[in-house]
């Protein structure tokens, strides 16, 4: 080959491979211009849906009741009364010696109050004493006769009818004697009874006998009144709305008038546990100290409890109650901010809220100024955390 002369030109690349690249290129470069173009429109309208979605959504302010415990500030009107009352009588006929005690003296358990002379009681003592020694004889002599009796039938001397005669006649004077001691024994014990003794410690209230009266063992007017004034007895009548705020071992402060500025501390010792259906209260007792007896019996007193037990009430706010063909009814948000309405039962008015009954629990979230077209199953969304509604005053 000349090497003068020149070389031949290369093959042209194939045509339609090129095509065919440049075609590819192409489209890629539209699917890009589509996506760059589409996908930013389809965002902009999800984004404009679920913000449509959200405020067709009812906004909703929620509350929850408030457990409370009433209001128990008010005195209210109390007797005091002896913790032990007694009406002293005699228990043996006679006339009164002598006494010992006046009104307002304070005596010890036993202690000698009267005497009555029981000249009567006396005769009759000395009576079945002289008895006893007649059926003591008796016995002897019947005994006697028994033990003969039973030898003598050893040898058939008697019958055994007469021998068993002799024996019960043993027995029934053995019964008169055991009947005799017993009324001498009771004789006794009521001549004992010509001494009037306390029954327990405690302050003379009334004395309504006096020397030589004539003292009348049964039915007879009582000679003294024995009271135990420490501890004393507090009789309170609690309104049943706030008896179930009243508990034993509750602390209440008992206040005079006769002595102000004193407060006394009184305990709660029981309730009557019902409440009386006259008056529609409930009996509560209490016990005050009275170891200087600065505080009288029968006398009128003021009970103010200073808190209830623990809090049964739940209060709510008006405007969360809604008025319908079901009765009262509130609505509730539940955990997946679903409503639910729900019936309630209403007990005290205390203006800007109300007490509810029954229905509610406090940690019921409920929906403050509902609207008219809420129902059940409605989707709702809290615009607030729950808040805590005031309690009553």
């Amino acid at each position: 080959m000349n090497p003068t002369q020149p070389a031949s030109n290369p093959a042209p690349p194939n045509r339609p491979v090129r095509l065919i690249l440049i075609a590819q290129i192409v489209m890629v470069l539209v699917v890009i211009g589509l996506i760059a173009g589409f996908v930013p429109r389809w965002l902009a309208r999800r984004q404009l849906l679920v913000e449509n979605h959200a405020e067709s959504i009812t906004i909703v302010d929620v509350v929850s009741p408030t457990a409370f415990k009433p209001d128990l500030g008010t005195p209210l009107p109390a007797e005091v009364q002896a913790f032990t009352l007694a009406a002293i009588h005699a228990r043996a006929s006679g006339y009164l010696k002598g006494w010992f005690v006046d009104i307002g003296d304070h005596v010890t358990n036993n202690q000698l109050l009267a005497e009555i002379e029981t000249p009567e009681v006396n005769q009759q003592l000395a009576q079945a004493k002289a008895e006893l020694d007649q059926t003591l004889a008796s016995q002897s002599l019947a005994k006697i006769s028994a033990d003969r009796w039973t030898e003598l039938l050893k040898s058939a001397s008697v019958s055994e009818q007469e021998a068993a005669e002799k024996q019960a006649d043993y027995t029934l004077k053995q019964a008169n004697v055991a009947a005799a001691q017993a009324n001498v024994r009771r004789l006794e014990e009521l001549t004992n009874f010509n001494r009037v003794v306390a029954p327990f410690a405690g302050t003379i209230t009334a004395r309504n006998t006096d020397i030589g009266q004539l003292i009348s063992a049964t039915g007879g007017l009582e000679l003294f009144r024995l009271a135990q004034t420490d501890p004393l007895r507090v009789y309170v009548r609690v309104p049943q709305s706030l008896s179930y705020a009243i508990a034993p071992g509750q602390t209440a402060q008992l206040t005079f008038q006769e002595l102000p500025g004193r407060i006394f501390d009184a305990p709660v010792t029981r309730t009557a546990g019902a409440v009386d259906p006259a008056s529609r209260t409930l009996q509560v007792e209490l016990q005050v100290a009275n170891p200087k007896r600065e505080i009288l019996a029968g006398s009128y007193a003021q009970v103010r409890f200073n808190e209830a037990t623990n809090a049964h009430g739940l209060t709510l706010s008006d405007n969360t109650l809604v008025f319908r063909a079901q009765g009262m009814q509130v609505a509730l948000v539940g955990s997946n901010t679903i409503v639910q309405m729900r019936s309630i039962k209403l007990g005290r008015d205390f203006g800007n809220t109300v007490e509810v009954l029954s229905g509610l629990e406090a940690s019921d979230r409920v929906i403050v100024n509902p609207p008219d077209s809420i129902a059940d199953g409605v989707t709702v969304r809290i615009a607030e955390p729950v808040a805590t509604n005031q309690p009553a005053k």
